[in-house]
């Protein structure tokens, strides 16, 4: 068993709690991993606020993270101690059938277990104060040790820096993905982006990639506009600039509808906005944000009749054991943009203050 520190969420909406945990040893087919950088993302801070059905208390959360294999189980052969890792929320066993379909990367061999914060054999691999505390997401890395499945880790290039291509964890190769496998953007196409939050900024990254020439970004902070041209954007626009519903500007903006646009917020309004922003006869909406539970979304059907199509992505579609260690190797020959997307690097025991820099947008 190893000691060491870990960041608990004891209850909903309260803030983080610094406390030393007892993590214990890896099963058959389980990974130890030392964690030396973690990223914050909206998925943690929606568990935390108690919004989340699947939200199970006292947890550690953290799903971006990055670290190097400290031991590993019974069986496990394609990780060793001293292997340079990212953890990952969305495994790849290669076994079930949804690994075995090239159409989606959803694969579901730990799905119930993970989903109820336990390892795949129904137990806890973390006690505090002589207490279970959960896993999240398969992951758990706001710990200095976590324990995860052998098939929830890719191995990647030891010279990658950690505090760097933990973003590749979520979210980077969710909006990367979401424009260069979901939606398939085109050369030449027009795209528009609703939220310019980190996800947000890789999918203006990945159509600008593709070869879209006109990228708009859409954000009610206009702070952001900067680095969303920086990253491709070639205008940014806020809803509150127009006295009608932002689909409508954007359809006149664009001669009859963007060919691509992707809800980056979890917004279910917005959502139907960015659906209806498309242009009639090819348009194509992507949904990348994770709306609260129970919400549903709206449309007139007539809007896919004519037309449209609406998609959803999760984890930009990406493989996930085959292709984050080329998404790395992406970003060491600069295809890529990672460090850009980096705004704070803060100690571990700044945590609250990391996601409180995430809560006011900066």
């Amino acid at each position: 068993v190893i000691k060491c520190k870990a960041a608990v969420a004891w209850e909903a909406g309260k803030p983080l709690s610094l406390e030393e945990v007892e993590v214990a040893a890896p099963k058959a087919h389980e990974v130890r991993i030392k964690i030396f950088a973690t990223a914050v993302c909206h998925t943690d801070a929606y568990t935390l606020s108690g919004a989340d059905p699947e939200g199970c208390f006292p947890v550690i959360l953290g799903h971006e993270g990055a670290g190097i294999v400290e031991s590993v189980g019974e069986g496990v052969t394609k990780v060793k101690p001293g292997d340079t890792v990212i953890p990952l929320y969305i495994p790849q066993c290669g076994e079930c059938k949804f690994c075995k379909n090239p159409k989606t990367n959803l694969c579901q061999k730990i799905r119930i277990t993970q989903g109820k914060g336990l390892m795949p054999d129904g137990t806890s691999r973390f006690t505090c104060k002589g207490k279970q505390i959960y896993h999240f997401m398969g992951t758990s890395t706001f710990s200095e040790y976590t324990v995860v499945a052998d098939i929830s880790v890719a191995k990647i290039d030891p010279a990658a820096p950690l505090d760097k291509v933990c973003l590749l964890g979520c979210g980077i190769s969710t909006g990367y993905g979401a424009a260069v496998n979901t939606a398939k953007v085109e050369p030449g196409s027009t795209c528009a982006v609703f939220g310019l939050g980190g996800v947000g900024l890789a999918v203006i990254m990945g159509c600008k990639i593709a070869g879209a020439s006109r990228i708009i970004g859409i954000d009610l902070n206009k702070d952001k506009y900067a680095k969303a041209k920086e990253f491709g954007a070639t205008e940014c626009i806020s809803p509150q600039d127009f006295k009608k519903p932002i689909q409508e500007a954007l359809v006149e903006m664009t001669d009859g509808g963007v060919d691509y646009s992707f809800e980056c917020i979890g917004n279910v309004g917005v959502m139907r906005a960015a659906l209806e922003a498309c242009h009639k006869g090819w348009g194509v909406s992507v949904i990348v944000g994770v709306a609260a539970a129970g919400q549903e979304i709206a449309t007139r059907p007539f809007q896919l009749v004519t037309g449209r199509t609406w998609k959803g992505t999760a984890f930009g579609g990406w493989k996930s054991v085959d292709n984050v260690p080329k998404l790395v190797t992406d970003y060491m020959s600069k295809k890529i943009k990672v460090d850009e997307f980096v705004t704070h690097t803060l100690p571990f025991d700044k945590i609250n203050d990391a996601f409180e820099l995430m809560h006011t947008g900066k």
